[in-house]
């Protein structure tokens, strides 16, 4: 049993991994920390599990010369760095001597289905449908992918997904990769992570921290939460946490960029009673439920944050990370990977953007709201850009799904590329696109070169 332990480092329901090591922004503190064989051991399971040598070869052949420039043809990325392939400056269209902070209000497993401000059902989000009446509303917003480390990366670090396993699981990334830490600090902001749960999940703690991250604020640190369920405090216990922090922060006079990731909408779909009117014809306990829960904190902390003096210097994105359930019978089901997003703040002129937008365009976006002129190598444009273009690229499985306009690429292993043509929610297959077939494929290879190659700054 005493050796079960010690192996399992953790009496929690889950055991120790490297996030547990990570108490500092300072990455070389951090390492010193670690156990120098668990590390080694664990660097060399990460790599065979889910590294990416010899996927790629699976999608098919190209010279990485021509990707990057197929890939910045596609998503109009002009003026870029000789070393860092994607990164180029990017001026502001919002410029102001006093700047923004930025929250980043990650939503878990939210399909624009239950949202009827984006043409889902009516009655289960009423504050993010009277919200989006009041910011810039994402009409055509579409997910990386289907797990929240996906959709952690595109609305974080505004990065598409590598093949194999994610960025935030992956070794060349737990440090020296782009987020909106490393982009807004060497201004003076103060970045921090608040979760509701355990932030060792998905080693979310981990990357956060060795990406520059100040502040990690997940469960252990909540004192006397109203409401504990089986993936942390509740929706609500966070948002009361984070606005106690912004103000103080606020009350400093520092700047701070923050991303909150919710917990409530993830089986088995705990919620305080009360709260909320519970939607007819389902269990308590169901995603519909725990939607109109999640959005109902959303309230709160809107509400919240428009009393304090912090809100009226603050630019507030909310969207999803992912939908609650990608399926269909589609090869890739593209209209499963729609979201809800919407970026507030009190200086922002209401509006729809219609056009196809990603996690990555959305950061983008926000970025460009701060006020200040950025170096990045952002997958995507401001909306406000005119080199802003319809582009997304959703991974299903080991399927990549490149969209441009109504036009569908999907690539898979060892299999013939497929154009379709998307139309009522669902995808047509007509004759072949090849220039759009073969960017999807130098999407593929390039996510693979920068992340290996330590190139995403």
């Amino acid at each position: 049993f005493i050796l079960f332990v010690g192996i399992r480092s953790s009496f929690g329901h889950r055991p120790a991994n490297n996030s547990d090591a990570m108490y500092s922004s300072d990455r070389i503190v951090n390492e010193i920390t670690k156990n120098s064989f668990y590390s080694i051991g664990y660097a060399v399971y990460v790599s065979k599990r889910h590294g990416s040598k010899g996927i790629i070869k699976k999608y098919g052949k190209m010279d990485i010369d021509e990707a990057l420039i197929r890939v910045k043809e596609r998503l109009n990325i002009t003026n870029t760095d000789d070393i860092f392939p994607l990164s180029r400056l990017e001026k502001t269209h919002f410029k102001s001597e006093n700047t923004k902070n930025l929250v980043i209000f990650l939503q878990e497993s939210i399909g624009y289905q239950f949202v009827e401000a984006v043409g889902g059902e009516k009655g289960i989000t009423p504050n993010l449908n009277q919200l989006s009446k009041e910011g810039i509303l994402f009409k055509d917003l579409y997910s990386n992918g289907t797990r929240s480390i996906r959709g952690i990366a595109g609305s974080v670090a505004g990065n598409f997904s590598v093949p194999g396993k994610g960025v935030l699981k992956r070794n060349k990334s737990q440090s020296d990769f782009f987020t909106i830490s490393s982009a807004l600090e060497p201004f003076g902001y103060h970045t921090m992570f608040l979760y509701g749960g355990e932030s060792r999940f998905d080693n979310m703690k981990g990357w956060f921290s060795g990406n520059s991250f100040d502040q990690i604020i997940d469960q252990p640190q909540f004192e006397n939460p109203s409401y504990v369920g089986t993936w942390g405090v509740s929706d609500e216990d966070l948002v009361i946490r984070a606005n106690q922090e912004f103000r103080k922060l606020h009350n400093k006079k520092q700047k701070f960029a923050a991303v909150m990731f919710s917990t409530s909408n993830h089986s088995p779909f705990d919620f305080p009673d009360g709260k909320i009117e519970l939607v007819g014809g389902v269990e308590k306990k169901s995603v519909t439920n725990a939607i109109k829960y999640a959005d109902y904190a959303i309230g709160q902390f809107i509400e919240q944050a428009k009393k304090e003096e912090y809100y009226k210097d603050t630019i507030f994105v909310i969207l999803a990370d992912h939908n609650v359930r990608v399926y269909g019978d589609d090869m890739v089901p593209v209209d499963m990977f729609q979201i809800p997003g919407m970026i507030l703040g009190q200086d922002i002129e209401p509006m729809i953007y219609e056009g196809i937008t990603s996690q990555p365009d959305v950061l983008a976006t926000a970025l460009d709201l701060v006020g200040v002129d950025l170096k990045y190598p952002i997958m995507g444009h401001s909306i406000f850009s005119d080199q802003k273009k319809d582009v997304s690229l959703m991974q299903f499985y080991d399927s990549y799904a490149l969209r441009s306009g109504d036009k569908v690429a999907v690539i898979r292993p060892h299999k013939e590329p497929i154009t379709f043509h998307y139309q009522n929610h669902h995808l047509v297959e007509e004759e072949h696109d090849l220039d759009l077939e073969n960017d999807a494929l130098a999407f593929v290879v390039t996510l693979d070169y920068i992340y290996n190659n330590k190139l995403y700054h």
